[in-house]
Parts: C-alpha cells; sequence; structure tokens
C-alpha cells in the first residue's frame, strides 16, 4: 500500500492552482471539468503520480467557501531554506501562521496558510532528518 493524494476542496481552482505552483512549487499534473457533477478536479505534486503522493484540488463550481472545521490538521513540505520558503510563500499570497522558529524536538519549521485558509507547515529538512533526507526543490 502508498498514499496516493490528498483532497482539498477550494473555493477558488485558479488561485489555488496558482499558490501551490508558486509558493510552494509544485506542478499541475492533470486538470479535467466533470459537467455533470460540476466540478473540478486538479492533481498537483513534485512527481509523477505513479512515483509519490500529490494533492487534488476539488472545485464545486456552486461552492465558493467551504468551513474548514477542527478535524483536518495541515500539509508538511520539506524545504531546503525555511526563512526563504516563508517569504517566498507570504510573496505569493499566503497568510503568516507561525514564523520560523526551533521547536523543542530542534525542528525547524514555521506555518502559513493558503489562499482557502489550509494550514501549510514548512519543515526544514536538515533540522528534521539531517543529511540523509532527501531534498525537493524550494
Amino acid at each position: 500500500m502508498r498514499l496516493l493524494h490528498t483532497m482539498l476542496r477550494v473555493g477558488d481552482l485558479d488561485k489555488s492552482i496558482a499558490f501551490y505552483e508558486k509558493a510552494l512549487g509544485m506542478r499541475l499534473l492533470r486538470r479535467k471539468d466533470y459537467e455533470s457533477g460540476r466540478f473540478t478536479l486538479a492533481f498537483l505534486g513534485y512527481c509523477e503520480e505513479a512515483e509519490g503522493a500529490v494533492i487534488e484540488l476539488t472545485h464545486n463550481w456552486d461552492t465558493k467557501e467551504y468551513d474548514l472545521g477542527k478535524g483536518f490538521g495541515h500539509i508538511a513540505i520539506g524545504v531546503n531554506d525555511l526563512e526563504g520558503s516563508y517569504q517566498h510563500c507570504l510573496d505569493c499570497g499566503a497568510a503568516p501562521k507561525v514564523a520560523p522558529k526551533v521547536f523543542g524536538s530542534g525542528t525547524r519549521l514555521a506555518f502559513v496558510k493558503d489562499p482557502d485558509g489550509y494550514e501549510i507547515e514548512l519543515i526544514e529538512l536538515s533540522s528534521k532528518f539531517g543529511d540523509q533526507a532527501s531534498q525537493p526543490r524550494d
């Protein structure tokens, strides 16, 4: 077994795609409109779906906003440059949540919110995994 994707419902699909591409460096892998169901699915990630987990953005055409509820926590993204990645996300429209800092475990991380309010945790890979981590592009 393996994780395939995580689905997020979004109010403005184009704005969300732009955020995940520009702020987080993901690539749009596929996008499809479903006329009969009045929704669009867009899949974004750092690699092809056959190679690793991706994000599925679902846009229901008649819904502009969602109550995020209390059950969902966050998406974690490993970065090489915590401060630079955090600032880049803010420059791309993210809302700040937690500025870069060191937590008790020694892990350096920060939090931002995407255009729909979903929390994104930015984890500095060198502080969490050391030199053995596979380093994604920032």
